[in-house]
């Protein structure tokens, strides 16, 4: 082999390399390439079910006896796509699908106790909107069958909801943006995309979106903290229950039809949050603020223990 081949052969092997490189790291695909298969997953997915899920959600409006449990169906199919998606890129990835945001301890308590969590949050920030004058009750709208009926409806719609949600942002593309730029770069730029799709409801007020930023990066830092989502879930399920049902406020600017109270905002805007709801009150900044604080003193000794686990 002349001299002149052997150059050839070797700059054939350096591209050859580098090629791969730009497709492949040290954790397998790399953190971009991977993400971009795993939103045309499920962008196909979406457009393959589309017609017949709007079928069925529309037979479902119309037909007696099973209107009401077309929300639970309406987020229960893209949750379904998300875990197929998932699923995909764990084969792909050779990692076990919990891994992406549900491994850890203590499973249950922590999807429990994030329930009461929620529920007690949005209490609170709903009492102090009564106390103050901003929020004003106008009685009980639902009793007996119906109140059980609707609470049960709306609390699986809303624990869809939250699976959707954490599953998809704070699960796959938290995990693998963070492989690439670091967990709260990741967290951030993720919770910031979240925040901007609500600038398209009408309803929704610059405190409503920064609120949704702010419980964003407040999951990531359980998330951070425990190696889980499930607390997050369970906060992102009873506070939305809470929230649309049990108090009947409007949830970014969306009132749930059938809620056992009935409420409407009084006073100014930035204090009452008016149509977008108790999220754009100036007093879901401090709430915020406490949840992190109770997040902390529950986990935060894991950070002077040891060196958190940040998924990488």
């Amino acid at each position: 082999m002349t001299v002149t081949e052997k150059e050839a052969e070797r700059d054939s092997a350096t591209k050859k390399w580098t090629v791969r490189s730009s497709f492949i790291g040290s954790h397998g695909i790399r953190s971009g390439w991977s993400m971009m298969i795993f939103l045309a997953i499920l962008i196909v997915q979406i457009l393959v079910t589309r017609v017949p899920v709007n079928h069925l959600l529309h037979y479902m409006k119309n037909k007696q006896g099973l209107e009401a449990w077309s929300a639970v169906v309406a987020i229960g199919i893209p949750v379904l796509l998300v875990f197929i998606a998932t699923a995909i890129m764990a084969k792909i990835e050779k990692r076990p699908i919990l891994s992406y945001g549900f491994v850890g301890e203590r499973k249950l308590s922590r999807f429990l106790l994030g329930i009461a969590g929620g529920i007690a949050a949005l209490s609170a920030l709903v009492l102090s909107l009564k106390l103050s004058g901003f929020l004003i009750f106008d009685g009980q709208t639902l009793h007996g069958k119906s109140a059980w009926s609707y609470g049960l409806q709306w609390g699986l719609a809303f624990l869809l909801t939250a699976l959707f949600e954490e599953s998809l942002l704070r699960g796959y593309l938290q995990f693998t943006l963070a492989r690439g730029i670091g967990f709260w770069w990741a967290a951030l730029l993720l919770a910031l995309g979240f925040g901007a799709t609500h600038l398209a409801n009408h309803e929704e007020s610059p405190i409503g979106i920064l609120s949704v930023v702010l419980i964003g990066l407040v999951f990531c830092l359980t998330l951070w903290l425990t190696k889980s989502l499930y607390w997050a879930v369970g906060l992102h399920a009873g506070w939305d229950w809470a929230e649309s049902y049990l108090y009947g406020v409007p949830n970014s600017g969306q009132i749930a039809s059938g809620h056992l109270f009935a409420t409407h905002p009084s006073g100014g805007l930035l204090w009452s949050g008016g149509s977008t709801g108790p999220e754009g009150s100036i007093y879901v900044i401090p709430t915020m603020a406490l949840i992190a604080l109770g997040v902390w003193i529950a986990w935060g000794q894991n950070v002077r223990r040891k060196k958190p686990a940040i998924l990488m």
